[in-house]
């Protein structure tokens, strides 16, 4: 039970918001790179950046929900409890 003033999310909500938050990250930064190394820096660059993580990220998010169950998995294989 959360403390009265508390305005997070229920628990439930972990996997969701991690997904969210990790895709978000990842593709902003990998399509930057890739955006970057394909046009160079520049107005075109700029232009280009935010179609390409927007489009990276609508597979991403989905992929990271079905993949992250897993990995954790095998993770919990691998790495010792703490």
């Amino acid at each position: 039970m959360s403390v009265a003033g508390d305005r997070r999310l229920p628990a439930r909500f972990l996997l969701p918001v991690t997904g969210f938050i990790l895709s978000g990250i990842m593709t902003i930064v990998i399509s930057g790179i890739s955006t970057l190394l394909a046009l160079g820096p520049g107005a075109e660059f700029l232009a280009r950046w935010p179609i390409a993580w927007i489009s990276s990220w609508v597979i991403a998010f989905p992929t990271v929900l079905v993949v992250l169950p897993f990995v954790r998995r095998i993770v919990a294989r691998i790495v010792a409890p703490p």
